[in-house]
């Protein structure tokens, strides 16, 4: 049974319409297909759906739901940026478009300096300049506050889906820090647990490994390993940003098999 819930549009910095990732997914013979274009944020930007599209994405979607109807599941979503200080609360959003449901992620972190550290996009150089300008270059206290900053997404919003829950690693490259050290460890299955104590389903995110930007999943198969202990539900994702994508499971579904894990989702409704 294939599908993919996370799917990024010409509305947001995927690279084609929605229609092609839908012909896409027919095509291959997905059961499922959700759009969940990156959420307006309150700045300038080219990432996100600007604020006056964001309608427009929303009709698009049921339209094109509409007119699949027979032959794939079609659902709207938006991928929602948890911001302290900009944007926090996702219910205007989520009543706004009439979502179906929500990927809450963190790829911006703001510190006590001003501006926000960016932990994702296709430049290393990024990463290292926002953690040295607003955290002094303290690795520990910068992730210390992106799990942090999870933790106040997951208990005020409880998104339908945790997004790439561990992403702060894909610019580190073992240069700062290593995964298996026992303080980030800690934090990463702090915020695991809470998915599991809060019933939410987190996602395997695979980008990464296709893009060639880390050599694991998000969250890696060694957090997984040890979320088995609490039965989270998993959700594999290509985190698609051109209809190929939709294809790029990276041998995730194998991974999940092999170590038995107990509760893998193929739909975000459970």
């Amino acid at each position: 049974m294939l599908s993919n819930f996370h799917t990024h549009s010409l509305y947001c910095d995927g690279k084609a319409p929605l229609r092609d990732f839908v012909e896409m997914a027919v095509n291959h013979g997905f059961s499922a297909l959700g759009f969940s274009g990156h959420a307006p944020v309150p700045f300038d930007n080219t990432f996100a759906i600007p604020q006056e599209r964001y309608l427009d994405y929303c009709r698009e979607v049921r339209a094109l739901q509409a007119e699949y109807a027979d032959r794939i599941e079609i659902t709207l979503g938006l991928e929602i940026d948890y911001i302290p200080g900009l944007l926090e609360d996702f219910s205007p959003l989520i009543e706004q478009g009439g979502l179906d449901y929500t990927i809450g992620s963190v790829h911006l972190i703001p510190s006590e300096g001003e501006g926000l550290w960016f932990i994702d996009g296709s430049k290393q150089e990024t990463y290292d300049e926002g953690l040295h300008r607003l955290f002094g270059g303290d690795i520990r206290r910068g992730v210390r506050a992106y799990f942090h900053q999870q933790n106040e997404m997951l208990l005020r919003n409880r998104p339908t889906i945790v997004g790439h829950p561990d992403k702060i690693v894909m610019h580190n490259r073992d240069r700062y820090f290593r995964e298996d050290e026992p303080w980030f460890e800690a934090l990463a299955l702090e915020t695991l647990a809470l998915v599991h104590e809060l019933g939410l389903i987190c996602e395997v995110n695979t980008r990464g490994i296709y893009k060639g930007r880390h050599a694991d999943y998000y969250p890696s198969r060694r957090l997984i390993r040890q979320m088995k202990q609490w039965r989270i539900p998993l959700l594999v994702s290509s985190d698609a940003h051109q209809p190929g994508d939709l294809l790029r499971t990276e041998d995730a579904f194998e991974f999940l098999r092999a170590i038995d894990y107990p509760t893998l989702h193929h739909h975000w409704r459970r």
